[in-house]
């Protein structure tokens, strides 16, 4: 058998996803980026959807998914992908179309472009990667950012009274009747990185059945901007992130 012929996932060894392809990552040691891009094309490809997936991805570190992942890419401005994904599902109505959004792209620029296709009930999926914070342009504070977490901008830590609580964005998407799956997931070990490709093809799969808009939130770590090495970085994801971000449905249609 040639490596690039389709194995059922059952019978597959651990290898890199064919849809992925040989480019060198520029993600830092550690970064969630790379595990939620082999996660994406390995379910991409077990659905067979290779010429029908469309991702959306605007500015802040996954400004670059095009150049992992084989297939059809659109770049957007800054907290536009929703926006852009709504044109592009409702033209190819055939399409598997998805946005790949940081948590300052998403749920500060484009909190309005998010809110209103979520709303609309576009059949499209909102992949979000939270790490609390500008993870590409210095770690400033981000609207995730977590009370007394320090950035670059608040080197004390976020003060409630200056800057306002952090933002539930996925907690505001599940109340709206547009949205028929909205979850959080994490990629710190193989369970949860098992239980986030779960999520994922489930996301995809509502997108081609017309259920409205599906919302896959990863909660992940910047080793960079968190100042940390990625061990650190995990362990303090799951002591600090988790309970202000827990995992798991906050809404699930069937």
């Amino acid at each position: 058998m040639e490596p690039n012929d389709i194995i059922k996932p059952e019978n597959r060894v651990y290898g890199k996803p064919r849809l992925m392809n040989d480019n060198p990552m520029h993600y830092c040691p550690g970064c969630s980026h790379g595990v939620i891009h082999k996660l994406i094309a390995e379910v991409i490809e077990e659905m067979g959807m290779e010429e029908q997936a469309i991702g959306i991805s605007p500015v802040g570190c996954a400004v670059f998914a095009y150049n992992y992942i084989d297939i059809d890419w659109l770049e957007a401005a800054h907290g536009r992908a929703p926006a852009i994904a709504t044109a592009v599902k409702r033209l190819n109505p055939d399409k598997m179309v998805f946005t790949y959004q940081g948590d300052g792209d998403l749920a500060a620029i484009g909190t309005a472009e998010t809110i209103h296709a979520a709303n609309r009930g576009e059949n499209i999926v909102i992949i979000f990667v939270n790490n609390a914070i500008y993870g590409m342009t210095g770690g400033q504070m981000a609207p995730t950012t977590l009370e007394g977490m320090p950035t670059s901008t608040c080197p004390y830590g976020r003060n409630i009274a200056l800057n306002g609580y952090p933002l539930k964005i996925s907690n505001l998407l599940a109340q709206l009747e547009g949205t028929c799956l909205v979850t959080r997931q994490s990629v710190q070990t193989a369970a949860a990185v098992r239980k986030a490709k779960k999520a994922l093809r489930k996301a995809f799969e509502n997108s081609m059945a017309k259920k409205g808009t599906s919302v896959v939130e990863f909660v992940s770590t910047c080793s960079s901007g968190w100042k940390m090495t990625p061990e650190k970085a995990n362990k303090w994801l799951e002591e600090n992130m988790f309970p202000f971000y827990p995992l798991g449905d906050l809404k699930n249609v069937e």
